[in-house]
C-alpha cells in the first residue's frame, strides 16, 4: 500500500467540514491502496474556531497522527482562546477601535494568516516522516492558506515529491479579505504565495469549477493541474437519524451566520406568513451574532425562532434530519459563485427540501441543480421565497428527494485515489 503525507492544520477535536473532508478522506482512501499519514498540530497549541471532541471518534485506529506544537499568534488577540473568531475575524464584524486594529494586523502583519505559527515546526516534522515513512506524495489542504507554504517549502528543497495542493475556499478572493484592511504591500505579498503555490504544485484540487475559474482566471498555464473533488456526507453520520417531519413547520439553519450573509428577502418572507397566520419555527444551529439575532427576532418573533449555539456533528445531523425545510444562504459578495458551503452535501442526504439562497450561477447551485432541488432564489425575491415556503407548508406529505451516491464520501475517496494514481 502506497503511503501519502497530509498536512493538515484542522484536525479533531477541531470541528467544521474542513476537518471532516480529510478525517472521511483518510478512512476510506485504504480501498484505493493508499494509506495516509496525517500531519497537523498539537491541540494545546492550536486555536481553532470550533471543538467537536466526537469527531475523535472517527478516526481510524491505524491512521498514524504526528502533532507538533506552534506559535500561537492569536494569543495576541485573546487570551480566551475559546474567544478566537473564526474565518479570520470576519464572522465577529466589530466596527470598534478595537475590532479594526485587530483585524487590520491580522491582515498586514499575519500574511497570509496568523496560523502560520505552526510552519517551521509542521515543516521539519514532514521531512522526518518523509524519509521514515518512505513518502512520495504530499498533500496540504487549507484553509488555513499558511499550511499550502510548507507544502511550497517541501517541494522547494524535496523537488522529487509529488505535491497536491487540496484549496477548499478562495485565497485572496474571499468574501471578508478586505475586512483585514490590506494595505498594497500585504496583498501583493499575498498574492505572491498564492501565485507560488499554484505555479509549483503539480496537482490543484478545489471543490467547485468556479473555485478553480476564480484560481485560473488570474494564473496563466494551471488549468491542467485542476481537478475537481467536491465535498460530500458519510453515510454512517446518517444510519440513525430520525428522517420524520416535525408536527410543526421547521425551518432549519446550520453553521455560520453574518452580515455579509443576505437574510433579508428570508425575514421578510417569513414576516408576511407569520402574519397570514402561520405557525413554524425558523432554527439555526451555529454561531449568530446577538446583532443579528435581534434582528430576527424582531422580524419573525420571539416565538417562531430558535438559536442552538455550536454542537457536535452528530447532533447536527439530528437537526438537520429532524426539520421540514433546510436553509443554505451563501454570502453577498461578487466572487460568491465559488462559495460551496459543506453543509450542503449532508443537507442532500437528508433527501429533505432545500431553499437556497445566492447566486444561481454558481458552484452551490449546480450541486443542487443536478439533485433536483429547484428553489433557487437571490436574496431580494421574498414573494417567491414565501410563496415556495407556503406550498411547502400545505403538502400533506412532502415529497423526499432521490439518493445520490456520487456525493458519498467512499465515492468521493475513490475519485481521490484515481487523481493520486495519475
Amino acid at each position: 500500500m502506497k503511503k501519502i503525507l497530509v498536512v493538515t492544520y484542522y484536525w479533531p477535536p477541531s470541528g467544521g467540514a474542513g476537518v471532516q473532508r480529510w478525517l472521511k478522506f483518510s478512512r476510506y482512501l485504504p480501498q484505493s491502496d493508499w494509506e495516509p499519514v496525517i500531519l497537523t498540530v498539537d491541540p494545546a497549541f492550536a486555536t481553532y474556531p470550533a471543538l467537536d471532541p466526537s469527531l475523535e471518534y472517527d478516526i481510524p485506529d491505524r491512521l498514524k497522527v504526528h502533532r507538533v506544537k506552534a506559535k500561537d499568534w492569536f494569543r495576541l488577540y485573546a487570551k480566551d482562546k475559546s474567544k478566537v473568531p473564526s474565518a479570520g475575524f470576519a464572522r465577529n464584524h466589530d466596527d470598534s477601535l478595537k475590532g479594526r486594529l485587530s483585524r487590520f494586523i491580522r491582515g498586514n502583519l499575519f500574511i497570509p494568516d496568523p496560523r502560520r505559527g505552526w510552519n517551521r515546526f509542521a515543516f521539519r516534522e514532514a521531512v522526518r516522516i518523509i524519509h521514515r515513512e518512505g513518502i512520495n506524495t504530499v498533500v496540504t489542504t487549507s484553509p488555513p492558506h499558511s499550511s499550502q507554504l510548507i507544502g511550497l517549502r517541501i517541494k522547494k528543497v524535496m523537488p522529487e515529491i509529488k505535491w497536491i495542493a487540496d484549496l477548499r475556499d478562495p485565497w485572496t478572493d474571499i468574501y471578508y479579505y478586505d475586512l483585514f484592511y490590506p494595505t498594497l504591500i500585504a496583498r501583493s505579498i499575498d498574492r505572491y504565495y498564492e501565485k507560488k503555490v499554484l505555479k509549483k504544485a503539480d496537482i490543484l484540487i478545489t471543490v467547485g469549477h468556479n473555485l478553480a475559474e476564480t484560481y485560473i482566471s488570474k494564473n496563466e498555464g494551471i488549468r491542467e493541474k485542476f481537478r475537481i473533488i467536491p465535498n460530500g456526507y458519510d453515510e454512517e453520520d446518517f444510519t440513525r437519524a430520525d428522517y420524520r417531519f416535525p408536527d410543526r413547520f421547521t425551518i432549519t439553519y446550520t453553521g455560520t451566520l453574518s452580515e455579509a450573509y443576505p437574510v433579508d428577502g428570508l425575514l421578510d418572507a417569513l414576516n408576511r406568513l407569520k402574519n397570514n397566520g402561520h405557525d413554524f419555527l425558523l432554527r439555526f444551529v451555529g454561531f449568530v451574532p446577538e446583532g443579528i439575532k435581534a434582528r430576527i427576532m424582531r422580524s419573525v418573533g420571539h416565538d417562531r425562532t430558535e438559536f442552538i449555539s455550536y454542537t457536535d456533528h452528530k447532533k447536527a445531523v439530528k437537526y438537520i434530519a429532524e426539520s421540514s425545510l433546510l436553509l443554505l444562504v451563501i454570502p453577498d459578495h461578487k466572487k460568491n459563485r465559488a462559495i460551496t458551503s459543506g453543509k450542503i452535501f449532508e443537507y442532500i442526504a437528508t433527501l429533505k427540501p432545500i431553499l437556497y439562497i445566492g447566486p444561481a450561477d454558481g458552484d452551490a447551485a449546480f450541486h443542487l441543480k443536478a439533485c433536483g432541488h429547484d428553489a433557487i432564489f437571490s436574496g431580494k425575491n421574498s414573494g417567491e421565497i414565501s410563496r415556495y415556503i407556503e406550498r411547502r407548508m400545505k403538502e400533506a406529505e412532502p415529497r423526499l428527494n432521490k439518493a445520490h451516491p456520487e456525493y458519498s464520501r467512499k465515492i468521493l475517496a475513490l475519485n481521490l485515489g484515481r487523481v493520486l494514481n495519475e
